[in-house]
């Protein structure tokens, strides 16, 4: 019997042992390629920040990252991309301001809640732009007489509803002004808003520091104030709303890395710790410096928090512009 019992046992551990040698051994993350979604057109700023991310993620990671363009439906299509992909960790994607923006447009359901937050990367603050030739030498003097004017000065920088439109309408509500007695121009983006300034077209224009930097240094255009809670590193020179008017009313155009709704714990962490390697190399600061881009990081607590706020404030914008439904 004794003897019946130590073969079963050895019977037992060979058993074992065979089928621990054929079970197959659960491979660490990452072990495959990943997918990097960006919702925006390839040569955009979106897309820039993403490709710089992919290539240091890949010398942390040791996996390619395959950035891919989702465009389409006002940023909905590659925005559904991400938050529709499987949570393995497999499928990422860099959201941007506009999923704050879309719902309220009307343009999809999805909102910040869909994700699972991994790390703010980017903001670029609007600034406050003026024709060089402009009488008006600060931002104090231009809203008192935008005030006292209804009507008489045009603005431009974006689309219809577009977040610099959005940072021009909250400055005026904060500042007590009807934000519809500054006619928005609609333009297809930054650029041709600012060439209409220099044209005499429009009075005002609203959008990053970054994109107005070329006219700003050509001696074309001056910008009153920027929209943030501290100057520009860049544009030191330029003073923040708060120093300006007294206001506290900052906006920005930001960039975030964001999985799938549901993404496990564990692979969240090694991406945030990724991108937080990332974020602190100094190919990602040149590369940024070089363009004019914002830097700041929020981990997954402090992102989840900013679009939180964010949200509630272009929402509330949103509504007081009517263009929320």
């Amino acid at each position: 019997m004794f003897r019946r019992n130590l073969l079963g046992i050895a019977s037992a551990a060979a058993v074992a042992s065979v089928m621990g040698l054929a079970a197959p051994a659960i491979a660490a993350y990452p072990d495959r390629p990943i997918t990097l979604i960006v919702p925006w057109a390839a040569g955009g700023g979106t897309d820039a920040v993403a490709r710089i991310f992919g290539i240091l993620m890949e010398k942390e990671l040791k996996q390619p990252v395959n950035v891919v363009n989702r465009t389409g439906g006002s940023g909905v299509v590659g925005h559904q991309a991400i938050a529709e992909a499987k949570p393995d960790g497999y499928t990422i994607g860099l959201i941007t301001v506009e999923i704050n923006m879309m719902h309220w447009q009307g343009l999809t359901k999805l909102t910040w809640q869909d994700y699972t937050s991994l790390a703010l990367v980017n903001a670029d603050p609007a600034g406050l732009q003026v024709d060089v030739k402009s009488p008006y030498k600060d931002a104090k003097s231009l809203l008192a007489a935008v005030k006292a004017n209804p009507g008489k000065f045009k603005a431009s920088g974006t689309g219809q509803g577009g977040i610099w439109h959005l940072a021009l309408a909250g400055m005026l509500q904060d500042q007590k002004i009807d934000p519809a007695t500054v006619p928005w121009v609609p333009s297809q983006g930054a650029a041709p808003g600012l060439q209409d300034l220099v044209a005499g077209g429009v009075d005002i224009v609203t959008c990053s520091l970054p994109e107005a930097r070329a006219l700003i240094d050509a001696g074309k255009v001056k910008s009153l104030a920027v929209m943030d809670a501290q100057r520009n590193g860049a544009l030191k020179d330029i003073p923040t709303l708060k120093e300006a008017i007294g206001s506290n009313w900052t906006t920005a155009a930001w960039r975030g890395m964001a999985g799938p709704k549901g993404l496990p714990k564990d692979v969240a962490d090694k991406l945030t710790a990724a991108f937080d390697k990332a974020y602190k190399s100094k190919e990602y600061k040149d590369f940024m410096d070089q363009r004019g881009f914002g830097m700041i990081w929020g981990n997954q607590a402090e992102f989840a928090k900013f679009m939180d706020k964010s949200n509630k404030d272009l929402g509330a914008v949103m509504k007081a512009v009517g263009l929320a439904k």
